[in-house]
């Protein structure tokens, strides 16, 4: 793969500018041409973060676009880091998930079994993860995001025990509330922050949120499996031996942070929280989320007795599950493709709740086992499609320096729909029935349709962190006032505590060479 000299660079014109944003040289190689990336990086390397470089005898300025040739590939530290975190996070989600397509018909041996129950024993989970889920992340930053993870994990391994050694429904619902309890999601997040340089960051939270997509998958496939063999027990002795192994992977691979990331774009901040909660469009995804993880929850309250009354045995249910699946991101990543290209992202966020209402109605109707795999299949086309859509709006719309707060509210929100969807889909179904559930589901959608419609979709920007050195709330607020006025600048948001301004930028616009100039005229 070759590129050109001039990728992400800028010839600076004027010996003004390059003055501004002056920094020794560094000479490269006469030559004109193309090279390889393999002759790029190592000198791409020795660059600053910014300034400019000498090529052909003229000075170019040297602007982080070019991180991308420049950081192409994850250090070993990154690496490390990515892939033992995304273990640790998707073991953990395995164990949640592996639950929903099999408690439904496994628990009916359980005392004081009941469609309530059922949705009661599915959602626990969702509401101790939405009570702790930004207090953990808090905690993390006091005493150390290793121990946090540990003993989140040791109460997900302490409520499948409980959950596994379970006679009735009311103990595995009390399991279902300790595997919750280890809300290490945000500690997750915030280590791999601290360990991954700032341009390299998106692609490492990329591979570990990736990991929920896949987790939910494979637990699709495993649940009905295991429950086959083991029984219900076998389900949770399974979830709490892959949380052990995610114990040690913590406790003996994750790598040690020595620094922190600067929290703000990480955790939720306390100071933060009221302003995310009067912040219209941030709620309106809020509240998107919640019901869309409602909407799962409580749809497989329902699910499996309508398949195992279609005569479909329930160890044969993963081979609905899994083609439905893998056909549902065969639909779902063109519309994404289209809705980015075309710049049509509302409309398609539209259409796919129309897909969840279409699917609660032909699955409100169903009489017949392929109707039922009709339903599912329209169903995961448009979750998917959603699920992965809300956190890209939420993280646009957040104001800049307070995405870690934005996306804390966002994943509270997230469990809590699952919370609610279960004790929904539990009540409905013991008073009305499994196919009223799919009834309430597809009016619930329509709601959801005609919030979303008053919906704004906020024009792409890029994030940049920048260290400042001001003491004072007045120099901060000069210093803000100077960098709003620069051409592309949407944001500005300077933490006095953290020593840093987040901006929120048009990248086409936005010129780094003068931002960094005004700093440094601010800094002295």
């Amino acid at each position: 793969m070759l590129y050109k000299y001039t990728l992400g660079c800028a010839v600076i014109a004027s010996d003004k500018r390059i003055k501004a944003a002056y920094t020794p040289p560094i000479r490269l190689w006469p030559a004109a041409g193309r090279i390889s990336l393999s002759q790029w990086q190592p000198l791409l390397r020795a660059l600053p973060p910014a300034g400019f470089f000498v090529l052909n005898c003229r000075p170019v300025y040297f602007e982080p676009l070019v991180l991308a040739v420049r950081m192409h590939h994850l250090n070993a530290l990154e690496k490390r880091a990515a892939v033992a975190l995304a273990l640790v996070f998707s073991t953990r989600m395995l164990g949640l998930f592996m639950l929903l397509p099999v408690f439904a018909l496994y628990g009916e041996q359980l005392a004081g079994f009941s469609p309530l129950w059922i949705g009661l024993a599915i959602g626990a989970y969702g509401l101790t993860q939405a009570i702790l889920q930004i207090p953990f992340g808090w905690l993390s930053d006091k005493i150390g995001r290793h121990r946090v993870m540990l003993v989140g994990l040791a109460l997900f391994v302490l409520g499948s025990v409980v959950a596994a050694l379970a006679e009735s429904v009311y103990l595995v619902t009390l399991g279902r509330v300790l595997q919750g309890a280890g809300a290490i999601s945000g500690a997750v997040l915030a280590l791999a922050a601290d360990l991954t340089r700032e341009e390299q960051r998106p692609k490492v939270m990329a591979i570990i949120g990736a990991t929920i997509g896949l987790s939910f998958a494979l637990a699709m496939v495993l649940g009905p499996l295991l429950a086959k063999l083991a029984g219900l027990s076998g389900v949770f002795w399974f979830t709490a031996v892959m949380a052990v192994a995610a114990m040690l992977l913590v406790a003996f691979v994750v790598p040690k942070s020595v620094s922190k990331a600067p929290a703000a774009e990480t955790l939720a901040l306390p100071q933060s929280l009221a302003a995310m909660f009067r912040h219209r469009q941030l709620l309106q995804l809020d509240l998107g989320v919640l019901l869309l993880h409602l909407m799962l929850t409580a749809m497989f309250v329902a699910l499996p007795p309508l398949l195992a009354s279609q005569q479909f045995a329930a160890e044969q249910h993963w081979q609905l599950y899994l083609p439905v699946l893998l056909l549902s991101f065969v639909f779902m990543v063109p519309m994404m493709i289209i809705a980015m290209r075309r710049q049509q992202e509302k409309r398609y966020f539209l259409i796919n709740i129309l897909l969840l209402v279409i699917a609660m109605l032909i699955a409100w109707q169903a009489n017949s086992f392929w109707l039922l795999a009709l339903a599912l299949l329209v169903f995961f086309t448009g979750f998917n499609f959603l699920e992965a859509s809300l956190p890209a709006m939420v993280s646009r719309v957040a104001p800049a320096g307070q995405r870690g707060s934005a996306m804390g509210i966002y994943s509270s929100s997230q469990f809590f729909g699952a919370f609610l969807g279960g004790l929904l889909g539990g009540a409905i179904a013991q008073h009305f029935g499994f196919m009223a559930v799919y009834g309430a589901l597809a009016v619930i959608g329509l709601v959801w349709f005609i919030i979303a419609s008053t919906m704004q979709v906020p024009a792409r920007a890029q994030r940049l962190s920048l260290p400042v050195a001001v003491s004072t709330e007045q120099q901060a607020g000069q210093l803000a006032a100077r960098l709003s006025s620069l051409a592309g600048v949407q944001e500005v948001t300077i933490l006095l505590a953290d020593q840093r301004c987040y901006l929120k930028v048009s990248s086409q616009q936005f010129d780094i060479a003068q931002a960094q100039s005004l700093i440094a005229a601010g800094n002295q």
